[in-house]
């Protein structure tokens, strides 16, 4: 009878823990459902009825959307700011190599998988889509649009525009895109590039100020703070959210046949990748480096990659992220609060993966030769354009541009990978997602001893401020005393 009571306790308190979990991933299932259910219930859905449909969704992803701009900036400069500055610095430069070496691994896998499946070849090519025209634009334009972005002039204007160069079209194809007037506008969408080095330079200044800077370090703290509060509060609309945003892009789209007898093929590639790399390749990595086997801190980290798969949204995921890894995978909020905003920026293995296998899939249907020399600027091209994704609108299929122009294909052949983009796009994010939460893993174990180190020091530190502080008030108390 004891032993049952135990049983059902334990049942009750894993069904009380993962609950949000549960129904987030049930809301997927039941949008998926929904989203085809309502497909036969009618033979043509008009724009009103589907932005109704997405309604709740829009709702949730505005929420979400809302608590990214002080969350990034406020747990950067808090989690910095609160560190010691040779410190900030181990944890960053793990960091990064980590970050690098997943996306070179993802490159490789995609660039392997795309020449061993071949899923362009025998294609057939479509004048049509090859006459839609993309966004003009080289790629030594792309990369100085990402360096600029990196260093907004108004901060302001970085939380709701990113800047971008454009070309104007001359009216004469004979002339080189090089030798077009160049312009530049502003594309709505936060600069989250230009804010993460802000707010990285602010920490590491604060950090540097010690005592004196310590009250806008507690500032900060407490914004991230408050942020994780309310993020736990719209959370619970995750599972409805998601049901309805996944549901409403359903419908949106026309004929799932004919979309998948075209660029079969290549989904599947692009989806194998995306699995080996997110299901292999990462979990080994952790294990190497944690000597523990991944599948708890895989598990635990299921409500984040649900919703990813759900909004599309690295960035728009990064207060879940950051609320299952300090909750359920005990990472130190120092860690998490450093290494998440910036990996969410500049950490897109799923991405770099799909640049590279879009890229050759492209040029295998349009019957395109590409040598060595090719295959390593693909490599270079995709993993700099993973990086910079984050800070260019629509950030896949204009990234993938720059790809493109670097092997000599023109901007209009995106258009072949276009209409299986938005779902594709819901997959890499969950990887994106994934690889960002393993590399906090990694770098808070490695990073335990000299955070536990730093502990002992602040506390030291402390203990000896106040007994200064009591030291001088018994000194006080002891003159008035002897004064009167």
């Amino acid at each position: 009878m004891q032993l049952e009571k135990k049983r059902s306790f334990k049942v009750g308190g894993c069904l009380r823990t993962n609950l949000l979990t549960i129904l987030t991933v049930t809301g997927v299932i039941v949008g998926i459902g929904l989203g085809f259910l309502l497909r036969e219930a009618k033979d043509e859905w008009v724009q009103r009825e589907i932005v109704y449909v997405r309604f709740i969704g829009d709702l949730f992803l505005r929420m979400l959307k809302a608590l990214i701009l002080p969350l990034i900036v406020a747990s950067l400069v808090s989690a910095i700011g609160s560190l010691d500055l040779s410190l900030s610095g181990r944890i960053g430069a793990r960091a990064i190599v980590y970050y690098m070496v997943t996306t070179v691994c993802a490159v490789v896998l995609g660039i392997i998988l795309v020449m061993l499946i071949q899923p362009g070849k025998g294609g057939e090519r479509n004048k049509e889509l090859e006459e839609q025209g993309g966004r003009n634009v080289t790629t030594p334009d792309t990369l100085m649009d990402l360096v600029r972005n990196m260093f907004p002039p108004n901060l302001v204007q970085a939380s709701i525009e990113q800047y971008q160069t454009t070309l104007i079209y001359p009216g004469n194809d004979s002339i080189p895109m090089h030798k077009w007037k160049m312009s530049s506008q502003h594309q709505d969408g936060t600069n989250i590039l230009g804010l993460v080095v802000f707010a990285t330079v602010l920490g590491i200044c604060l950090g540097k100020m010690r005592e004196k800077g310590k009250p806008l370090v507690d500032f900060f703290a407490c914004l991230s703070e408050a942020m994780m509060i309310i993020t736990n509060w719209v959370v619970w609309l995750s599972p409805v959210g998601v049901c309805f945003l996944i549901a409403g892009q359903l419908i949106e789209q026309k004929d799932f046949i004919k979309l998948f007898a075209n660029l079969g093929y290549y989904f599947g590639t692009v989806l194998a990748g995306l699995f080996i790399h997110g299901f292999i390749i990462l979990p080994i990595i952790y294990t190497i480096f944690t000597k523990t086997l991944p599948f708890r801190f895989i598990m635990n980290m299921t409500q984040a990659i649900a919703t990813a798969f759900g909004t599309a949204s690295s960035s728009a995921t990064l207060p879940i992220t950051i609320q299952c890894l300090e909750e359920k995978n005990g990472v130190d909020p120092r860690v998490a609060r450093f290494v998440l905003p910036i990996g969410a920026t500049i950490n897109m293995d799923g991405t770099a993966l799909y640049e590279a296998v879009a890229a050759i899939f492209i040029a295998q249907v349009v019957g395109r030769e590409l040598d060595i020399g090719k295959y390593i600027a693909i490599s270079i091209t995709s993993t700099a354009a993973s990086i910079g994704a984050a800070g260019i609108p629509q950030a896949g299929l204009v990234t993938m541009v720059m790809v493109l122009n670097t092997i000599g294909l023109p901007a209009e052949y995106v258009a072949y990978i276009i209409p299986v983009d938005w779902l594709l796009d819901r997959f890499r994010t969950a990887i994106n997602v994934l690889g960002d939460s393993i590399g906090a893993g990694i770098v808070d174990l490695m990073s335990r001893r000299e955070l536990g180190k730093l502990d002992v020091r602040i506390k030291s530190e402390e203990a000896e401020l106040n007994e200064f502080r009591n030291h001088n008030l018994n000194g006080i108390d002891s003159h008035e005393q002897n004064h009167s």
